[in-house]
């Protein structure tokens, strides 16, 4: 599944749900949380039913980003189901648990509807999350993970410099990485989205640390994250010519053989397998 770029929405604007499918994002997360005032929650909550199909008519996954509070978790995660979205974000997650207590609850109504069970991308927040961050992955219904700098840099006392945000975001990468899941973020801030040249430099090291994608707060992050999380064609053309001569090799008993003047053998036939997979 190639998820590049994932475009947060708030869940309470009709005008920007309204051009969310204009975006080419490959997912949209309309947002119940952070970009939602209080006394809208409910109002948003009961617009999903139309929302979330509208945010997805040009064949973009749609995400509902759910608020942590247990009340209003549940109550979000069944109007998501209800709506038909593909997945929860689910904010603030601290444990294995708390995810499964999630899954537990959507149970029952997914199999009244008769629907595939949403998929979970785990929000880490907090320090404690950033160390469980393998329990979490491990969880069934975790599609992949996301590290929240900022969030994490405020519960450490610290600044959301890069220097800063590096370590706790590579760790929950590895984990995600270790359970064999999705891996989305920069090893950066979003909120600096407007710094165009910084924001392609950090997509592209993200990119080279083997993320999959990252979430966007400004549409103009969009094409920025497309681009990043794409295969260039010198990466394309290498990894065709890879597999060629993987190929010529096998025919002759060869495990170990040149490309140019490096030496290739099963890892990096892997490595140009999944880049060939990145443009399927």
């Amino acid at each position: 599944m190639r998820l590049r770029s994932l475009l947060y929405v708030p869940a309470s604007s009709e005008r920007f749900i309204a051009k969310a499918h204009e975006r080419g994002a490959d997912a949209i997360v309309l947002d119940l949380e952070d970009s939602v005032a209080d006394g809208d929650k409910q109002a948003a909550r009961a617009g999903l039913a139309q929302s979330v199909p509208l945010a997805g008519r040009s064949g973009a996954k749609v995400f509902v980003r759910i608020n942590a509070e247990p009340d209003w978790q549940k109550a979000d995660a069944e109007a998501a189901c209800r709506a038909g979205a593909f997945g929860l974000f689910i904010a603030k997650a601290r444990s294995p648990e708390q995810v499964c207590a999630v899954a537990e609850h959507l149970a029952p109504t997914e199999r009244k509807l008769g629907r595939e069970p949403l998929v979970f991308v785990a929000l880490l927040e907090d320090a404690g999350a950033v160390l469980d961050a393998r329990s979490i992955a491990a969880c069934q219904r975790v599609l992949g993970l996301v590290a929240g700098g900022e969030d994490i840099a405020t519960s450490m006392g610290a600044e959301p410099l890069p220097e800063v945000l590096r370590l706790p975001k590579l760790l929950v990468h590895f984990a995600a990485k270790a359970e064999g899941k999705l891996s989305f973020g920069t090893l950066t801030t979003v909120a600096d989205y407007q710094q165009r040249d910084a924001l392609e430099a950090a997509a592209r090291e993200a990119s080279r640390h083997g993320f999959d994608g990252a979430t966007c707060i400004h549409p103009s992050a969009v094409p920025i994250m497309n681009a990043a999380f794409s295969p260039s064609q010198e990466k394309v053309a290498w990894a065709r010519a890879v597999l060629d001569a993987a190929a010529g090799a096998a025919a002759e008993g060869r495990g170990a053989f040149l490309v140019g003047d490096r030496m290739v053998d099963a890892p990096i036939i892997e490595r140009a397998r999944r880049i060939l997979q990145k443009i399927d």
